[in-house]
């Protein structure tokens, strides 16, 4: 996995909207004091954002030195320690709470996805993420979701049509919005999403290149399935969640599309405390 290319900007944005013109409370501690803090995880989770945490202290104080004991992609059990620093307390205090804000959010999208993952993987389809990230995020989660062992879908508007209702609408058809989208973007994926059989079947007869099935019915999916008989790929979407994601996978659809893995996450319970 290659990590997004935009941390540093990613970093410094947080760290100027939480320091802003200095850390006044950090200021009360001796500037030559020096400290060791752990970072313990509270439960069980999957590690992401080491290099976020990094960059964090890189930026403010490159003599902060972080030992890991877990990288990205690794599970870890409740009480777990995670890294420790060593280094100027005044540092470390200034930039905790910028760093475990990215470590404790992006472990926490890499949770959920690998929840996902573990629960279809019984059968061949995979776990998508969406563009319902957190602003300011973006590149940060889809990473997060590859760690947990998701599958990237498109990462914004430039990168893949996605036909939807309204799109169709203003094109007249799914098949003249097809062929406008083969015209204009020659070499880029085109998807189609589809409310119902016919809609499915005009998709097909267009030969998209994926059709994502929006909130069919399991029934309705595996006669999807049966109609498009591996032909093309087949998204499902809506409606995920835990308790109906093993049922959707069943159906033969190659994947899932699950919104709430970006945009519901719940932090990962972390917690920094310096060493007496």
């Amino acid at each position: 996995m290659n990590l997004p290319n935009d941390i540093e900007q990613t970093v410094a944005r947080a760290l100027a909207e939480d320091i802003g013109t200095g850390d006044v409370t950090a200021g009360l501690i001796p500037a030559d004091k020096q400290a060791e803090a752990t970072v313990i995880c509270r439960e069980a989770a999957v590690v992401c954002g080491v290099a976020w945490f990094n960059d964090v202290f890189r930026q403010l104080d490159p003599s902060v030195r972080v030992e890991w004991q877990y990288q990205d992609g690794d599970r870890v059990e409740a009480d777990s320690l995670l890294c420790t620093l060593r280094g100027s307390a005044r540092s470390i205090l200034s930039g905790e709470r910028a760093a475990l804000n990215f470590l404790q959010t992006l472990s926490a999208t890499a949770t959920a996805t690998r929840r996902y993952v573990d629960l279809v993987a019984h059968t061949h389809c995979r776990i998508l993420d969406t563009r319902k990230t957190l602003p300011g995020l973006r590149t940060a989660q889809k990473y997060a979701v590859l760690c947990g062992g998701g599958t990237n879908h498109r990462i914004g508007l430039y990168d893949r049509v996605l036909i939807k209702e309204n799109h169709i609408m203003a094109a007249g058809s799914i098949t003249a919005a097809i062929e406008q989208a083969r015209k204009l973007h020659p070499g880029i994926l085109v998807e189609v999403e589809t409310e119902n059989m016919q809609e499915l079947a005009e998709a097909t007869a267009a030969q998209a290149d994926i059709i994502m099935l929006d909130d069919y019915d399991l029934s309705t999916m595996r006669e999807a399935v049966r109609m498009t008989a591996g032909k093309i790929p087949l998204e499902a979407s809506g409606g995920v969640s835990p308790e109906t994601v093993v049922a959707i996978a069943e159906t033969g659809v190659d994947f899932v599309s699950i919104g709430s893995i970006t945009k519901h996450v719940r932090a990962v319970d972390l917690s920094m405390r310096f060493v007496k």
